[in-house]
């Protein structure tokens, strides 16, 4: 399955700001503690690349389905899934260590981030300008 470009970028930011998350937890631990909470984050960041995925695919699905009940429930089942991976992950964060259930907390928001940056990246960089001369500096003109 081919991945859509902002689906990328999510997963690019689910790993950028879990990296983040791992080493502001080391700096905080300050010891082999750390690794519990970066195998939270790592638990959560995994967790999020497949919602993502996940996601993707639902919305594919449902664009074939043509009966409006079908694809209605077929959207509520995804969700629910997604609700107990979510779950499943914090399961056994909480069974590892308490620094890993702290770990896979912070992980969960980085889904949060990627989604709200989409908002606010340019997804399409390759285009150029529309009007080149807008563009160009005041008090040049050829």
């Amino acid at each position: 399955m081919k991945l859509s470009k902002p689906a990328k970028r999510m997963i690019l930011v689910i790993c950028g700001s879990s990296l983040v998350f791992m080493g502001a937890g080391a700096v905080y631990y300050r010891s082999l503690t750390a690794l519990f909470f970066a195998l939270g984050v790592a638990l959560a960041m995994g967790m999020n690349s497949a919602k993502v995925v996940m996601i993707e695919r639902a919305v594919d699905r449902t664009a074939e389905i043509e009966e409006k009940k079908e694809g209605r429930n077929y959207v509520r089942f995804q969700y629910i899934l997604r609700i107990l991976l979510t779950g499943a992950i914090l399961g056994i964060s909480v069974a590892v260590a308490t620094e890993c259930l702290w770990g896979a907390i912070a992980g969960v928001f980085t889904f949060q981030i990627a989604a709200y940056s989409l908002r606010f990246m340019k997804l399409d960089e390759d285009s150029a300008p529309a009007d080149p001369v807008s563009h160009q500096k005041e008090g040049d003109e050829h």
